[in-house]
């Protein structure tokens, strides 16, 4: 992990995916900034060199839209089923990988799809990983 092999090392987030959860992710994660690529590259500078000082920089609409967001509404183990179901596996495959019976991975694919207002379970992945949450 790059915090221990360089622990004074900052980290400033530039992505297309300016998504809350994403943000949510990278701040836990102990970045120290997070900003959307398509601003004006002043603003990038400037952003490097406030990082630099110490400071924690985050886009401000994706910081409003972050906090109106709120946390996500999966577990980790909804999360891990559906992840391990991202390659189209079956339920029998997804149990056999996470060591579940076939009813729980269905039990947890059937709450993942109701929080995220899917219809299915390749739609909650996407959705999920659409919001930051995968």
């Amino acid at each position: 992990m790059l915090r221990e092999q360089a622990p004074d090392c900052r980290v400033l987030i530039l992505t297309t995916f300016g998504r809350p959860g994403y943000l949510r992710r990278a701040m836990e994660a102990g970045a120290a900034g997070f900003l959307v690529k398509d601003g004006p590259v002043e603003e990038l500078a400037a952003a490097i060199r406030r990082v630099l000082t110490g400071e924690t920089v985050v886009d401000p609409a994706l910081a409003t839209a972050a906090l109106s967001a709120g946390p996500s509404p999966l577990t980790a183990r909804e999360c891990d089923v559906l992840n391990a179901s991202v390659d189209g596996a079956t339920v029998a495959d997804i149990a056999a990988r996470l060591h579940l019976s076939e009813s729980t991975v269905r039990n947890y694919l059937s709450s993942a799809i109701g929080k995220t207002g899917t219809r299915n379970r390749m739609e909650a992945m996407r959705e999920a990983r659409q919001q930051g949450w995968l």
